[in-house]
């Protein structure tokens, strides 16, 4: 679980990712209307879909911050993973957008307008977004809030594709290869839609309750084994991950004649080892008589 203070700085930073949004959009739209350039209009075209992302993802972290209710009793912390997938969605829809508006120019390309001027600002936009591309992937990851690491790795992928986009103008400004500018627009496209298909990917496995990473997984196993003395063994372990929050149970076998209130002191002990290895962790503990030990004196999967 996050802390109230992570809580706001999250949504500050959703609600920032919104304004720098709408910024790099302008300013790449500048830079189309100064050049003319496909490539350019396919790069300000991706930038509304980080215009709506950065408000689903700001909506998202929101409604996941709500508190377990009685209709919702293990919280809502999925709902970032619906604003992920949301992400993704769109960002396929702007691939396909970008597609149709490329393949025309094929057939009449043209010469770029003020090419300096339109690479210099589209340039600009491309630094704004690489800097907050890293702080969103940086503080999506420490929070585990997936719809900012997912805001945080289209945004970069933005910045790689202006970065070819860039590459490819300057090099068919000396050359002349006017057909350089439909083609680059199709590349955006085409990367743009991996990257959609990837985090679509990643967003829907968060839903179907993904384990864990291995990690943090060793860090409950380390936390079990050095605070259930008293018990035969401990076996079932699962886990799952649900936004911030990450859901660990398992079964304890404790001793036939070991009484109700030790068994409860040793999950008490457990559980705070727990929580501090996996802050905010939510425990949940069968305790079984010894003879439904499996694999007695062992710690089992």
């Amino acid at each position: 679980m996050r802390s109230p203070s992570a809580e706001n700085r999250l949504a500050l930073i959703a609600l920032a990712s919104v304004g720098v949004a709408l910024l790099t959009m302008g300013i790449k739209y500048v830079a189309y209307l100064q050049t003319g350039s496909v490539a350019l209009y396919s790069d300000a075209l991706e930038s509304i879909v980080n215009v709506v992302a950065a408000v689903a993802a700001l909506a998202a972290l929101r409604y996941s911050q709500r508190p377990a209710d009685r209709d919702h009793p293990f919280g809502h912390h999925k709902a970032e993973y619906f604003s992920a997938v949301l992400e993704g969605v769109l960002i396929v829809v702007a691939a396909l957008m970008i597609l149709s508006a490329a393949v025309p120019a094929f057939q009449a390309p043209r010469t770029l307008d003020a090419p300096a001027m339109g690479l210099a600002i589209n340039a600009l936009a491309m630094v704004i977004n690489a800097v907050w591309a890293g702080l969103l992937i940086r503080v999506g990851g420490r929070l585990h809030s997936p719809a900012l690491a997912a805001d945080g790795r289209h945004l970069w992928t933005d910045v790689i594709t202006s970065a070819g986009v860039l590459a490819g103008l300057l090099l068919s400004l000396p050359t002349g290869w006017l057909i350089l500018d439909p083609l680059l627009a199709c590349l955006v496209a085409v990367n743009i839609l991996w990257t959609g298909s990837r985090v679509i990917r990643e967003s829907m496995s968060g839903l179907l309750d993904r384990a864990v990473p291995p990690q943090m997984l060793a860090e409950v196993r380390k936390a079990i084994a050095a605070s259930s003395a008293g018990t035969i063994e401990v076996h079932d372990l699962k886990t799952r991950l649900a936004g911030p929050a990450a859901f660990i149970e398992f079964h304890m076998v404790v001793p036939g004649a070991m009484p109700v209130a030790e068994a409860h002191r040793i999950c008490d002990r457990i559980e705070a080892a727990l929580g501090a290895a996996v802050p905010g962790a939510r425990v949940l503990i069968h305790i079984e008589p010894e003879g439904e030990a499996k694999n007695r004196g062992a710690l089992a999967g």
